[in-house]
């Protein structure tokens, strides 16, 4: 893994000290979650071309066969993530799993498969009509300079970055979107200049807790940057008040809503993936 002396930053908080040290102490017995998009890899104009920062599967190949899991939770498609990732035949990897579209989909690496359900009928419905809802908008919101649908099979996400105004477009989308995902029993997700449109009843943070509970973890990490993280940061903190021990990590302080509840800040995917490193130096066994 290169320098032995990797930096680890110290939490901020109390009980995020107490996370880490209970990681630490019993790395065997903790599940470390990712999210995918903003926190292992870069934020890039075309989610096409999102690729997991160079360190990341080296990191996780050293720290996941120390620790009991390492989740990687996205509302991608999981075998996008794994693409996008490299994860698929990574040495060490054993440990990892990726939970896509918040948990409805799961692809394990001992087996290279991905289990998934039926698709929900809303989202065949929404992919028929959004073009037009989009136009109905404006132009700003139907041009090849305007907006850009990424379909994922489970859920229908429409970008605002490339559009002239950005953020504008994404408050003008927000009403329209919200009335068409209610006519399909679909519901809205924002991000960072993205709404998703997908099924209810699966986020990450209920992804987060069955994988915790299903693993017997008495610790966990949880890494996000995005206000669909925000759910995840809700299960770690029901967790602690069950006894399983949590730390919160913010990649990037883009989303205040997520920065403010964070243990520890880091600044974007590079700090996240030097932070996963320095973990796994700290818990690799003596003479290991």
């Amino acid at each position: 893994m290169g320098n032995p002396d990797l930096p680890l930053p110290t939490p901020t908080t109390q009980a995020g000290r107490e996370g880490l040290a209970a990681l630490l102490a019993r790395p065997d017995r903790a599940v470390v979650a990712l999210d995918f998009d903003g926190t292992l890899a870069d934020i890039v104009p075309d989610p096409e071309r999102s690729r997991a920062h160079p360190g990341a599967v080296p990191a996780l190949s050293a720290l996941a066969p120390q620790v009991a899991s390492v989740a990687v939770i996205t509302g991608r498609p999981a075998g996008t993530a794994v693409r996008y990732g490299g994860f698929a035949g990574a040495s060490g990897l054993d440990h990892l799993v990726v939970l896509g579209h918040y948990g409805a989909e799961r692809w394990d690496a001992v087996t290279g498969s991905v289990r998934a359900p039926a698709p929900h009928p809303g989202v065949a419905a929404v992919r028929e009509e959004l073009p037009g809802v989009l136009h109905e908008a404006g132009a700003d919101a139907a041009d090849e300079h305007g907006t850009w649908i990424e379909d994922k099979a489970h859920a229908i996400a429409v970008h605002t970055r490339r559009a002239r105004d950005p953020q504008a477009a994404f408050e003008a989308l927000r009403g329209p979107l919200a009335a068409l995902a209610d006519r399909h029993g679909l519901i809205v997700e924002p991000g960072r200049l993205v709404l998703e449109l997908r099924p209810p009843g699966m986020d990450k943070g209920v992804a987060l807790a069955e994988h915790v509970r299903a693993t017997g973890a008495e610790s966990v990490l949880y890494a996000g940057d995005d206000l669909g993280d925000l759910a995840a940061y809700a299960a770690v903190e029901e967790l602690r008040t069950s006894g399983v021990q949590g730390l919160l990590v913010c990649s990037g302080s883009e989303v205040p809503e997520l920065a403010e509840r964070a243990d520890l800040v880091l600044p974007g995917p590079e700090a996240v993936v030097g932070y996963l490193a320095a973990l796994a130096q700290r818990v690799r066994p003596q003479g290991g």
